[in-house]
């Protein structure tokens, strides 16, 4: 079955950076769009950033949006995010996901939480101020 494990969060002061790493298995990776998303207590899951299939396309949420890097490298099934100049804010569990649910008109990005499956654990990322 379709398995995803993010890693690499921590706790870092306000204006670091983190590298997170999102490990899938059981697809076709290089045939998925993917995603990162992240939740904070007491807060909806929020779509943040997603990335084509091939990688050539991107498109970020405007509260990450110069920020955050997503990539990905096909031939290790694997998904990054580079997070720069982090704040508080950011504080939160953050997910990644293969997007499984496309509009046959719509644009080519979502960052849809209904679009998207095959949840992990997450990984905890935390900014002090």
């Amino acid at each position: 079955q379709v398995q995803v494990v993010e890693s690499g969060g921590g706790l870092v002061q306000a204006g670091g950076s983190l590298r997170l790493s999102c490990i899938a298995s059981g697809l076709t990776f290089d045939g998925v769009d993917m995603a990162w998303f992240r939740q904070s207590t007491g807060k909806e899951r929020e779509g943040i950033v997603c990335i084509s299939a091939s990688g050539d396309r991107t498109y970020y949420a405007d509260v990450v949006q110069g920020r955050f890097t997503i990539s990905r490298d096909n031939a290790k099934n694997t998904l990054y995010l580079q997070m720069n100049s982090l704040k508080p804010e950011d504080t939160a569990t953050y997910y990644c996901a293969p997007r499984v649910r496309k509009l046959l008109n719509g644009p080519w990005y979502s960052l849809r939480v209904a679009d998207y499956e095959h949840w992990g654990q997450g990984t905890q990322v935390t900014v002090s101020s």
